[in-house]
C-alpha cells in the first residue's frame, strides 16, 4: 500500500491510496472456493459446480466486498501512518472495482480535527453571582405555594378580580361568528397573568345567569395576529362565579409540605434550606455558562464542517422526537438544518475546546466524582439507592454523570486562573433565569 497526503485547507484534507490486488485475488478465489461447496445451481449437486459457474454467479458481488473491505483497512492504515486525526467520514472516490489491473487507487477526501488555542486564561473576566436568601424570599416563596394550593367556592355576588367564572362565549368579527362553545361552560380565573385584561375587565360585575355585550378592538401588535388591529364583538353568559380561598399557614399546610409534625418553624427552615440548595444550583450553572462562553471568544480554531453537520442532525432529530411525544404528527413537522447550525457549531466548538482542556490538562473525573453527581441525581427521587444501583447496572449509564463530573473539573480548573468578581444579585432575578 502507498499512500501521499495533500493539504487543501486548514482542515481539509486528500489523501491518495493505491492498494495491490494480487493478495486480494487469494481472497476471492478463497471465498468462491467457500461458497463452491454449498453452493445450489441446476443440473449439478450441491457443491458439485465449476468454480467458473460459481465466479460468473458470485464473482462480481465477492470482488466488491474484498476490494470494499481493502478500502476501509488501507484508509485506517494510512491514517495511523501518518499520525492523522480524521473529523467526520470520508469521502471516498475510485473507478470501477472490475477495470483494476495490478492494483486500485482511490482517493479520500476528509477533515481532520483541528489545533486549539487557548487564550491567556488569567485575562478571562467570569462574573460570580452572590445572593444570601433572606426571610422576605421565603415568605414570597411561601406565597406562590398558598397559590398553588388556592380553591374556589361559589357565591351570588358579581364577579370580580382573582374569581373564577364559569362563562358561555360567542364572538363575532364584522358580523361574522368566529367562536361559540355551543353553550359548553368554560372556567377563566379573572386578572390571572397571561390573560388580556380588556377581556377580563368586561367581566367583571357579571352575576350568575347575567349576559353581557361588549366589543374590544385588539392592537395591532396583538398575539395571535388573527385578532391583531381587529374590533371583535363578545356575547358572554355566567354560569357560576367563584371566590378564592387561600389555605392558612398553619400546621395542616405545613404538614402538605411534608413536614410531619406541623411544625410551622421547621416548615419554614425547609423552605429556606430548599431555596439556598437551588439558588447554589443556579448559581454553579451561571458561573458554568460564563466559563464556558468565555473559553469560546478566547480560543481560536477551525471546526470541521463534518463534525457541525453531525451535531446538526442530532439536534435535528431529537428536536422531531421531543414534538412528536407532544402529539405533533411527524408529517407536520418542518425543520431544517439552518435552524440548527448556529447552535451546533456553538456546541461543537465548545466540546473541542472542552476536550483539548480536559487530554492536555488530564481532568478526566475519577470515580468518587461521578458518584457525587449520581448522588446529586438521586437526592430528589424518594428511594435514592434505588436510582443509584440503576445508574451502576449499566456502565453507559454513567456517560451522563461522568461527563458533567469532567465538566465541573474544567471550570474549577478554568476559575483557578480567571479574574473572578462576586456580582450581588437578586433572588427574583436568579429564580427567573434558565
Amino acid at each position: 500500500m502507498a499512500a501521499s497526503v495533500e493539504t487543501i485547507s486548514s482542515l481539509e484534507r486528500r489523501m491518495t491510496i493505491k492498494v495491490p490486488l494480487a493478495p486480494l485475488e487469494g481472497q476471492i478465489k478463497q471465498r468462491l472456493s467457500q461458497i463452491s461447496r454449498t453452493a445450489k445451481f441446476a443440473g449439478f449437486r450441491p457443491g458439485k459446480a465449476p468454480i467458473g459457474l460459481v465466479n460468473q454467479h458470485y464473482g462480481d458481488q465477492i470482488r466488491d466486498e474484498v476490494y470494499s473491505k481493502a478500502v476501509e483497512t488501507s484508509f485506517g492504515d494510512a491514517v495511523q501512518e501518518n499520525k492523522l486525526r480524521v473529523a467526520g467520514f470520508p469521502n471516498i472516490e475510485h473507478k470501477p472495482f472490475k477495470d483494476a489491473a495490478t492494483d486500485f487507487e482511490y482517493t479520500a477526501t476528509f477533515e481532520v480535527f483541528p489545533e486549539v488555542k487557548l487564550g491567556d486564561l488569567s485575562k478571562l473576566k467570569i462574573e460570580k453571582p452572590s445572593l444570601e436568601i433572606g426571610d422576605a424570599d421565603v415568605e414570597r416563596t411561601l406565597d406562590v405555594l398558598v397559590k398553588q394550593r388556592i380553591s374556589y367556592e361559589p357565591v351570588k355576588r358579581a364577579a370580580k378580580k382573582d374569581d373564577r367564572v364559569n362563562i358561555s362565549l360567542k364572538a363575532s368579527i364584522d358580523g361574522q361568528q368566529v367562536e361559540d362553545t355551543a353553550g359548553k361552560g368554560m372556567d377563566l380565573v379573572l386578572g390571572e397573568a397571561g390573560r388580556i385584561a380588556l377581556f377580563d375587565d368586561a367581566l367583571i360585575g357579571g352575576k350568575v345567569g347575567e349576559t353581557k355585550k361588549f366589543d374590544i378592538k385588539y392592537p395591532k401588535d396583538h398575539n395571535p395576529a388573527q385578532l391583531a388591529g381587529k374590533k371583535v364583538s363578545y356575547e358572554v353568559t355566567f354560569n357560576s362565579v367563584s371566590q378564592p380561598i387561600l389555605p392558612k399557614i398553619d400546621a395542616e399546610f405545613a404538614k402538605s409540605l411534608g413536614v410531619d409534625d406541623g411544625d410551622v418553624k421547621k416548615m419554614r427552615a425547609e423552605v429556606k434550606l430548599s431555596l439556598e440548595q437551588e439558588a447554589e444550583k443556579r448559581i454553579k450553572a451561571r458561573v458554568k455558562e460564563g466559563v464556558f462562553q468565555a473559553l469560546i471568544v478566547e480560543s481560536k480554531l477551525d471546526v470541521p464542517k463534518a463534525l457541525i453537520g453531525v451535531e446538526t442532525n442530532r439536534m435535528m432529530q431529537m428536536t422531531a422526537q421531543n414534538l412528536q411525544q407532544r402529539g405533533m404528527n411527524p408529517k407536520d413537522i418542518q425543520l431544517e438544518p439552518s435552524m440548527f447550525e448556529e447552535q451546533a457549531k456553538r456546541s461543537t466548538t465548545l466540546r473541542l475546546i472542552l476536550n483539548e482542556i480536559v487530554n492536555t490538562n488530564k481532568l478526566q473525573a475519577n470515580a468518587d466524582q461521578v458518584r457525587a453527581v449520581v448522588d446529586t441525581f438521586a437526592n430528589s427521587y424518594e428511594k435514592p439507592q434505588e436510582l443509584v444501583e440503576w445508574y451502576y447496572a449499566d456502565i453507559k449509564r454513567l456517560d451522563e454523570p461522568t461527563a458533567l463530573a469532567t465538566e465541573e473539573n474544567v471550570v474549577y480548573w478554568v476559575l483557578e486562573k480567571a479574574k473572578v468578581t462576586a456580582k450581588k444579585i437578586k433572588f427574583d432575578e436568579l429564580m427567573a433565569g434558565n
